[in-house]
């Protein structure tokens, strides 16, 4: 028997790895003999590059950049076993995580780190970018990203703006002459699974914007610091990105990788995916094991775990999720992609256990969950 095991992380427990390890020894305990293939995913987002790295076996890079408040941390990014593709994950930059509760406002934080880690990657000769642009803590358009690659944003006066979303209520004028000419020798994927425009009730700011410390009056001065942004593009480029699809992505990003990188947007687990074979592995396999920190609704909005099924459900494997916890009110809605499904916090085991002793519980709930499986097919 193999079984493919290809979880998410469990956010706040365990990184998509580890859980995908502890799930293997629930296997193993119910029967050593079967073939376990461990391929932990992301959606693009917060492990994005864990996963990639581990299944590829491919390796990690440290390098010191700007945080989005500008200080100095060391972050990585990793290049895949084949050698030439490089993963970014913007979070390890410019990430929400980077900063305390108190330290959140857009106004102020930039995205300039991840433009470090595109330069650093492109100096030691990449061509070829994963970018997964999840749980950013910025609302700059990417300005910060730009300015890091050689793009200079100014004012009236030719006088260069400050850095964060604030900054761009100055901005006049953008001058591109020493933008990094590699990156138009490059390709890029980038990893995203918001589809929200830059601009407008739906847009970075009105959407995201509070999440990452602004207040309502913030969100309305930071979205009309992105019109201001998008509208100096469209005089440079001749192109409109204030309702272009996606371009509202960690905090305009998005539209900053849309109006001036060579690039093909995807969502994030299909990015990861198709980077870690995933078609190829499950094509022979018995069963796949798939799950995340939470189920719910959102699930079937895009997360990792939809995306294995529906591809699972392709090759007619059966999938089985086991999370964190699961949503009893979505249940029925989840049963219609997952043949069986399961929690780890039950009657026995209370959310603060599940979380602060994850890896034992999931190696118990696991063996637990294959020996009724193996009931039912009996």
């Amino acid at each position: 028997m193999k079984i493919v095991i290809s979880p998410d992380s469990f956010k706040g427990s365990l990184a998509a790895d580890e859980v995908a390890k502890a799930m293997a020894v629930g296997i193993r305990a119910f029967d050593q003999s079967i073939e376990t293939i461990l391929l932990p995913v992301a959606d693009g987002g917060e492990g994005t590059l864990e996963s990639l790295i581990s299944a590829t076996y491919g390796r990690i890079v440290s390098v010191y950049v700007q945080d989005p408040l500008e200080r100095r941390i060391s972050a990585n990014y990793g290049i895949l076993g084949d050698g030439e593709t490089c993963v970014i994950e913007m979070a390890k930059a410019s990430g929400l995580t980077l900063l305390h509760w108190e330290e959140r406002n857009p106004l102020y934080t930039t995205s300039y780190g991840t433009g470090e880690l595109i330069k650093h990657a492109l100096d030691a000769g990449f061509r070829k970018f994963i970018v997964g642009i999840g749980g950013s803590a910025t609302n700059d358009g990417g300005a910060g990203m730009l300015k890091a690659l050689g793009i200079k944003f100014q004012t009236q006066k030719g006088e260069d703006i400050g850095t964060g979303g604030g900054a761009l209520e100055q901005l006049a004028h953008i001058d591109q002459d020493k933008f990094d000419h590699r990156i138009a020798e490059s390709e890029f994927i980038i990893a995203c699974d918001v589809d929200n425009p830059l601009i407008g009730i739906n847009g970075a700011s009105h959407i995201f914007g509070p999440q990452k410390g602004a207040t309502e009056e913030i969100v309305s001065i930071l979205d009309q610091n992105l019109k201001t942004l998008a509208d100096a593009i469209e005089r440079i480029h001749g192109v409109s990105i204030h309702q272009r699809q996606g371009a509202g992505a960690a905090g305009g990003l998005g539209g900053a990788f849309q109006a001036f990188f060579p690039l093909t947007m995807k969502p994030g687990i299909d990015v990861v995916m198709e980077a870690i074979g995933f078609r190829e592995q499950i094509k022979n396999a018995d069963l796949v094991i798939t799950g995340e920190g939470r189920s719910d609704d959102q699930t079937l909005s895009g997360k990792a775990p939809y995306g294995v099924a529906k591809v699972a459900r392709e090759y007619g494997v059966p999938v089985m999720l086991l999370s964190g916890y699961i949503e009893t009110s979505s249940e029925n809605r989840l049963s219609t992609y997952f043949d069986v499904l399961g929690s780890v916090v039950n009657e026995t085991v209370s959310r603060r256990e599940s979380m602060t002793n994850a890896a034992h519980f999931i190696e118990i709930r696991m063996h637990q969950m294959m020996l009724g499986y193996n009931q039912i097919k009996k």
